[in-house]
């Protein structure tokens, strides 16, 4: 696409930039050593400003900086910040809150140490059709791919997919399937309609999302949802497999336990991901076979499903070789091997904090970053151990070794949630400040 030109020839005069392996593969992938992580940050009353924020961390051992918060940004009160996603032309950075529904654009290509917001979508619910919790963000060819987890009508679980340019306008809204009866769905009988993660294949003209629980479950305290048999009921058990070009659903996938985030093979012989499932401590392969029918199976354990590990973020390796996988109660992050992907075999753990959420890797895998916030009411508040973190770790090939961490409620910054990482390589110099543009 032309848009990439100019990266592609800003690659070759400065060829030191990053990428990490969770990426939308519509992004050109681009090796070496980050500058820059962003943090999606969830205010805590009592705690600095007490609003959400986008923290910018210097992660580059040759800068003068390094391990230092060299930026924050407060967007205006508390929303739940969650997930974030550039868009391909990685010039934006669009990151949503799951309780206000509100999305903030941040314009990162102009300073990118010291991101602006340039939009802010707050009609993100009148404009889907009743679409609340924008969670993922996913990039596609000048599009945006928003997954829900929720609708204003019940606040429970059933939602949708939301497609808007990469300006911010919106295009459609693709509803999760429901009907066990559909017509011509395959696997309808698994169909609930929730929603969580999105990725594609577009090498085999796919897309798959997974499921996770509604508003009303995920703004209620963790006590208040493992107590209760009805709202521990009320959890995706769900894949669907879509037509990546028209947006269709075409197979859903039965995979109880709430599957959450998905991880895709980067080889093009590979055609299959991994989830995992919180509340059965499982990992799930979703695969295709030659006839291009897709299957899910749970091919490993993941730590003592009785403890009630809770597994989170994972991320797999460039080489499809190795899967991160983090598990938040017990603040533990695993390695994988899965070499064989039918066979996954856990080969390292370590306790990162008290708890742990998301792990972002580097696209070489030397290089891994974690933050410990799932959800506000969730979080964990008293414990032996780091709480509410930012750790930068190099794995040596046996062992991770830390480099530096930071605590952010003793830095008044919040709570820590998701990361991406960025290069000063990839944007060129500063190319001024543009003011905010609000989408009502």
């Amino acid at each position: 696409m032309n848009r990439l030109i100019p990266l592609a020839a800003l690659l070759l005069a400065h060829p030191i930039a990053a990428d990490e392996t969770c990426m939308s593969p519509y992004m050109a992938k681009i090796t070496g050593q980050e500058d820059l992580v962003y943090v999606w940050t969830v205010g805590v009353e009592g705690i600095g400003d007490g609003q959400d924020k986008l923290v910018t961390i210097d992660v580059n051992p040759d800068s003068a900086e390094y391990g230092q918060v060299i930026h924050s940004l407060s967007v205006g009160g508390r929303h739940e910040a969650h997930h974030s996603g550039f868009t391909d032309d990685r010039r934006f950075l669009w990151a949503g809150g799951l309780d206000s529904s509100q999305i903030f654009v941040f314009d990162i290509h102009s300073d990118p140490a010291k991101p602006r917001i340039h939009k802010v979508i707050t009609d993100f619910v009148d404009a889907s059709g009743g679409v609340i919790g924008p969670h993922t963000h996913y990039a596609l060819p000048g599009r945006m791919l928003l997954t829900g987890l929720s609708n204003d009508k019940d606040h429970g679980g059933k939602t949708a997919l939301v497609e808007y340019t990469n300006r911010g306008d919106y295009v459609a809204t693709h509803w999760i399937p429901d009907d066990p009866k559909q017509a011509g769905l395959h696997g309808a009988s698994h169909a609930d309609g929730y929603g969580y993660d999105v990725r594609a294949l577009p090498r085999v003209n796919a897309m798959i999302s997974s499921s996770f629980t509604g508003h009303d479950n995920y703004m209620a305290t963790l006590g208040e949802v493992v107590n209760s048999p009805e709202r521990m009921a009320r959890f995706g058990n769900s894949m669907v497999v879509w037509n990546l070009h028209t947006r269709q659903p075409q197979q859903v996938l039965a995979v109880p336990g709430a599957p959450l985030e998905i991880r895709c093979a980067w080889d093009p012989a590979h055609n299959y991901c991994f989830t995992t499932t919180a509340l059965t401590s499982k990992l799930w392969m979703v695969s295709r076979d030659a006839s291009g029918r897709w299957s899910a199976e749970a091919v490993a354990d993941i730590g003592d499903a009785a403890a009630m590990p809770l597994p989170v973020d994972i991320s797999i390796g460039s080489d499809d070789k190795a899967l991160w996988v983090n598990t938040w109660n017990d603040g533990t992050t695993r390695r994988f091997d899965i070499s064989d992907p039918d066979a996954p075999k856990e080969v390292y753990s370590l306790k990162v904090g008290e708890q742990v959420n998301m792990v972002s890797q580097s696209w070489d895998g030397e290089r891994l970053y974690y933050t410990s916030s799932l959800l506000a009411n969730w979080d964990k508040t008293q414990g032996e151990g780091d709480l509410q973190y930012f750790k930068a770790y190099r794995w040596n090939g046996k062992a991770l070794e830390p480099q530096f961490s930071i605590d952010f409620h003793k830095e008044n910054l919040g709570s820590p949630h998701q990361m991406r990482l960025s290069a000063y390589a990839l944007y060129g110099s500063p190319q001024g400040e543009p003011g905010p543009e609000v989408i009502e």
